[in-house]
């Protein structure tokens, strides 16, 4: 069974929809004993990462989270809010990935939030079977994830190359939303789903 963590962030109907397609089953919820016992755990996001851990902290679900010893999965903001800490909103996060969650630099030419397909390189670990460099996958995002020693691949946005996912013994997350992304995504899904 895989646990998908409600902690009222939004995006859980694609994710839902993703897993369908796949013929996966799932159960949301936000109670520790369930994702405790869950073979998978899938933590989605979209929005603020401040208010992403306060949801977390008042569900009690920032230890349980660390604990888990399963595949785990964060996509967007749930992968962000694995990251050590966040400058949207200031705030610590859960120290996972050794990684830091910084704003892109606004210029006149650049469009923020980064918006779309963009091609992803690099691409380490199982999570990436069957996937070549140079495959797209879509954003939605205006803050990302340094390049770090649990980068497992990139992207470039305009000249600047931040980590599209990471990688830390159990834990994975992806800036891009593999739901959203086409075949690539459920590919990604997929291989997540087989760890």
């Amino acid at each position: 069974m895989i646990a998908i963590i409600d902690y009222k962030m939004g995006n859980i109907r694609s994710v839902e929809n993703a897993l369908g397609r796949l013929g996966a089953e799932w159960i949301l919820t936000a109670d520790p004993a369930t994702i405790y016992k869950a073979d998978k755990v899938l933590l989605p996001g979209v929005g603020n990462d401040a208010e992403a851990m306060a949801n977390l902290k008042s569900l009690g679900l920032c230890n349980v989270i660390r604990a888990l010893r399963r595949p785990v999965l964060g996509i967007c903001v749930g992968m962000q809010v694995m990251c050590r800490d966040s400058e949207e909103g200031d705030v610590e996060c859960l120290n996972i990935f050794d990684a830091h969650i910084k704003r892109f630099p606004q210029r006149n030419d650049v469009k923020i939030p980064h918006v779309g397909w963009n091609s992803i390189a690099n691409l380490d670990t199982k999570l990436f079977k069957g996937i070549n460099p140079g495959e797209h996958v879509y954003y939605v995002h205006s803050y990302y994830a340094n390049l770090c020693p649990d980068t497992i691949a990139t992207t470039f946005y305009d000249d600047m190359l931040f980590s599209a996912a990471l990688k830390y013994e159990n834990f994975y997350g992806t800036q891009f939303h593999p739901e959203k992304s086409g075949d690539v995504g459920e590919r990604i899904i997929r291989n997540f789903l087989e760890l």
